[in-house]
């Protein structure tokens, strides 16, 4: 008897009501809408803007999204990862805190932090709790309030990032749908090159990291874009290569939406029409690990059961990898 594979049988998405679009960008910074979408793809994004919310209440509202379009009882759940980049606090777990809010009493929970590729680690992470037989339901969100991290008069960074949410329950499948393969990478060299300088235990908060506002995103564009662009494409093709998939297998790209330039290469080295690209950028920006799951939120209705989706994603870190994977269900 073949071993089950871990399916994704649900998803849930949830994207906060205040949208940052390119012209308001306008108004803070000295960039251009034509400028933005020319170089990014992003015409606008949103933004979290209640006081006192953070990410696990992005969380919470996706995870809810999925419970409640699944039916299902949050009691059965076994296990929740959060992956994120901006968890709500240091120490205390963000996983946590949405479990108990969600009502999965019986689940057990905790972060996963690998950059923008935190929900592709996810996938990984949840599927092999599936296959070792010991849990059924693992839900998995990818959640991320960008803009808690962002300098708004730094134009480099502020044009790309939005805040945001998505969550995938995964359960064990016996037609063999779901995770199929998967190639995941990691090169400490990109530490340098999109990262906070303060906060951690190199350089702890003080009056002086504030007011050199360290406590924001530092990116190296062009590097971190070089990086991206060769390492996102040469993992989606190997993915396919590995497992003798050739461009009319392949149903969907499901990429991290970072820069449309990116996706847009990796596509062209797959060998895929812009019509299997699932693409979203233009709506939301770049939502860290929450690009994935709201993809698949938005592309639900057109999966089909059955569909071959390579995942790829490219992370500070560096961090970086690519899933193949087959869909279970018609929505």
């Amino acid at each position: 008897m073949n071993k089950p594979k871990a399916a994704i049988t649900a998803v849930g998405a949830y994207l906060p009501e205040y949208v940052l679009t390119n012209k308001i960008l306008e108004t803070m910074v000295d960039t251009t809408d034509e400028w933005i979408t020319t170089r990014t793809g992003i015409k606008q994004r949103h933004i979290l803007k209640e006081e006192g919310k953070g990410t696990s209440y992005l969380a919470i509202k996706a995870a809810e999204d999925l419970l409640r379009k699944r039916d299902l009882d949050p009691a059965e759940i076994d296990m929740v990862i959060m992956a994120t980049a901006t968890p709500d606090m240091p120490v205390a777990a963000t996983a946590a805190y949405v479990a108990t809010e969600i009502g999965a009493k019986n689940a057990f929970s905790y972060d996963l932090q690998a950059a923008c590729s935190s929900f592709l680690y996810g996938m990984s992470t949840a599927s092999a709790y599936i296959e070792s037989g010991r849990y059924k339901k693992v839900l998995l969100i990818g959640a991320d309030k960008m803009s808690s991290i962002i300098d708004y008069t730094d134009r480099t960074t502020c044009i790309i990032f939005g805040d945001g949410a998505g969550a995938v329950l995964f359960e064990p499948n016996e037609e063999g749908l779901g995770l199929q393969d998967e190639y995941l990478r990691t090169d400490g060299i990109g530490r340098e090159f999109l990262k906070i300088d303060a906060g951690g235990s190199i350089l702890p908060a003080s009056e002086e990291t504030v007011r050199e506002k360290k406590h924001y995103v530092f990116q190296d564009g062009k590097t971190v874009f070089k990086f991206a662009v060769s390492n996102m494409a040469d993992v989606a093709a190997r993915i396919m290569e590995r497992n003798q998939l050739t461009k009319d297998d392949v149903h969907w790209l499901v990429p991290h939406q970072a820069n449309k330039r990116i996706i847009d290469a990796t596509a062209n080295r797959m060998g895929l029409e812009a019509e299997k690209v699932m693409m979203n950028i233009q709506e939301y920006g770049n939502t860290t690990s929450a690009t994935l799951p709201l993809l698949l939120h938005d592309y639900e209705r057109q999966l089909k059961k059955g569909d071959n989706l390579v995942f790829a994603a490219f992370g500070g870190g560096f961090t970086w990898g690519s899933i193949y994977l087959k869909w279970a269900y018609n929505a």
